[in-house]
């Protein structure tokens, strides 16, 4: 829902082009419905890639295709609807759009659901593609009126594409340099009125003349238990799965407040369900089905747990390095920082400090150990002045 968009090259009908790294998480049916038998505006972008597995098209076909079917991010919903709205009032194009928020909350729905609502056409492509103002240039070119163009992980562009996209945002048009050297020359090139919608896990990676061009900028926060419940009932219908509301209740707990992850582990259940239970999704099958994929009454996972264990049992409880950490639990520091430390730290399990990572009195006992006794009185191990005991 990172958010990493998934699918492969996009090709299909009109305003919609191959190549460049465009993707596509809309799946159409050979009479251009959507795949679950709807029409709607991004019917229009077609997933070419034949070796798309079944679990991308089934996540594909769970995204709410509508702002009235999205649940949760009342407020962002709302003011979303409202500049969509106003524009189609006027017959103009909306403001340019910035969606920013943790993995998996539905940063690259509400894009496709812009299109939609707008009823045009949409080009999807991410930031990481875009390497060249060539390439960013390319993209621009191409689009129809009133299109929009879905940028994700924006922050993650080149600098030159990132200048480019400043003038094409604010003045609709951009400038090929043809030519090299002291004989190159500018020819500006006018685009139509265009929507951009970016999406970013990291917005103050953006540089400020970036954010600043767009006009409406949302920040998604992640679900509450109620929210993943109404989820999880929508998207068990749609998969055609009988589950009853302990067992809905049981998922949306483990979930980390995001739907991607409860849309994943509702598949589990289902999967488990049907091979070992009744077929139905209940209460015994999500327990089993979590304890077999490791995910615990907290929802935490292997490599979460790996974190904690070792800052409690190895460590004693920190501070220690990320790297330090990192090497001990077998993992990439990256993927500890990007991964587990957000929950974790989120939950009350780990506090970041200036001098590395700390397990708080939660975390012991989490994993069944008895905290030292500072930490019970602290939350955490206490800080001493001076270097840390373990860095790295």
């Amino acid at each position: 829902m990172s958010d990493a968009a998934d699918g492969p090259g996009v090709a299909g009908g009109p305003g919609v082009a191959g190549g460049h790294g465009f993707r596509s998480d809309i799946v159409e049916s050979g009479d251009g419905r959507a795949f679950d038998g709807s029409l709607d505006a991004t019917a229009r972008i077609v997933d070419a890639g034949a070796d798309n597995d079944d679990e991308r098209v089934v996540e594909a076909a769970l995204r709410p295709k509508r702002l009235s079917e999205f649940p949760g991010q009342t407020r962002v919903r709302d003011q979303l609807g409202l500049v969509l709205e106003a524009a189609r009032r006027r017959g103009t194009v909306p403001d340019h759009i910035l969606l920013s928020g943790p993995p998996g909350l539905g940063k690259t729905t509400l894009a496709l659901i812009v299109a939609a609502e707008l009823e045009r056409p949409i080009r999807v492509t991410s930031g990481p593609a875009i390497q060249h103002a060539g390439d960013l240039a390319a993209v621009l070119s191409s689009l129809d009126e009133g299109e929009v163009l879905f940028l994700d992980e924006i922050h993650r562009m080149s600098r030159a594409a990132e200048e480019m996209l400043y003038l094409a945002m604010e003045d609709f048009r951009v400038d090929v340099i043809v030519g090299k050297g002291p004989g190159a020359t500018a020819i500006p090139l006018e685009l139509p009125p265009f929507t951009v919608v970016g999406a970013t896990t990291r917005s103050g990676l953006l540089p400020a003349p970036l954010r600043d061009r767009f006009g409406f900028t949302g920040h998604l926060d992640y679900y509450d238990a109620s929210d993943l419940t109404t989820i999880l009932r929508r998207s068990a219908g749609l998969l055609g799965v009988e589950a009853d509301e302990p067992g809905i209740t049981e998922i949306s707990g483990r979930s980390r407040g995001t739907p991607r992850i409860a849309n994943r582990l509702l598949r589990r259940v289902r999967d488990w369900a049907q091979v070992h239970g009744s077929g139905a999704v209940d209460e015994d099958a999500a327990h089993a089905a979590l304890r077999l994929f490791d995910v615990d009454d907290a929802g935490l996972d292997r490599l979460d747990r790996a974190v904690l264990d070792a800052l409690c049992r190895r460590f004693g409880g920190g501070p220690v390095g990320l790297s330090t950490l990192a090497i001990a639990v077998g993992e990439e520091s990256d993927t500890v920082e990007t991964v587990a430390e957000p929950y974790l730290v989120r939950e009350g399990f780990m506090v970041r400090t200036p001098r590395g990572r700390a397990a708080s009195a939660k975390a012991w006992r989490h994993l069944g150990l008895t905290p030292p006794r500072d930490v019970v009185a602290q939350g955490v191990l206490p800080l001493d002045e001076g270097p840390g005991r373990l860095g790295g």
